[in-house]
């Protein structure tokens, strides 16, 4: 039978961190372990989010009061470059992927979660109506095309603009959809 290491008081402790007793494997292992997490989050602590303009930050879009999960949907655009299928369609799970390969006809599908976030419900509230949840994730993943080259010609279209406004905010063509809602409403 082995007998255990001793942890000399003068060190100060298990490796000079002051963990005095700690004699066993496992306390050895368990205070490592509470080491490592400490140092994690001091590292993590004050790192700076990545930039993204178009993701909602509220709290509330990881999980509601009820505990849903926020919607998150994939894009399945017909032709085009590139695509992953003969017929040159192909799915996305990202606004940016669909942007890079200039998509002008998606759709978009549902993958997860049961509850619209906050940003999600304001765009659909400003939309008024003239656009679903859905319609505006798909209208977000494409570019090139109408709404955003096109000027805006009815009350309808204005509503579901300022749908996008706030759904996408970093979409690369928003400057020109905030430009032809300015001009609508005069």
């Amino acid at each position: 039978m082995r007998r255990p290491r001793r942890v000399d008081p003068a060190a100060g402790g298990l490796l000079g961190l002051g963990l005095r007793g700690v004699r066993s494997r496992f306390g050895l292992s368990t205070a490592l372990g509470a080491v490592v997490v400490a140092v994690l989050a001091g590292c993590t602590a004050g790192a700076a989010p990545e930039p993204d303009a178009s993701v909602d930050r509220a709290p509330t879009s990881a999980v509601d009061e009820t505990g849903g999960a926020p919607i998150v949907f994939a894009f399945v655009c017909e032709g085009g470059p590139g695509g992953e299928r003969p017929d040159g369609s192909a799915t996305y799970t990202t606004y940016a992927a669909v942007w890079a390969d200039e998509r002008t006809h998606c759709r978009a599908e549902r993958v997860t979660g049961t509850t619209a976030s906050s940003q999600q419900r304001a765009a659909v509230e400003a939309a008024a109506g003239n656009a679903s949840l859905e319609d505006l994730a798909a209208t977000c993943a494409v570019s090139g095309t109408a709404p955003w080259t096109t000027p805006i010609g009815s009350a309808a279209e204005a509503a579901a603009a300022a749908g996008l406004a706030l759904y996408c905010p970093g979409h690369p063509e928003m400057e020109h959809l905030r430009e032809a809602i300015a001009a609508y409403r005069g």
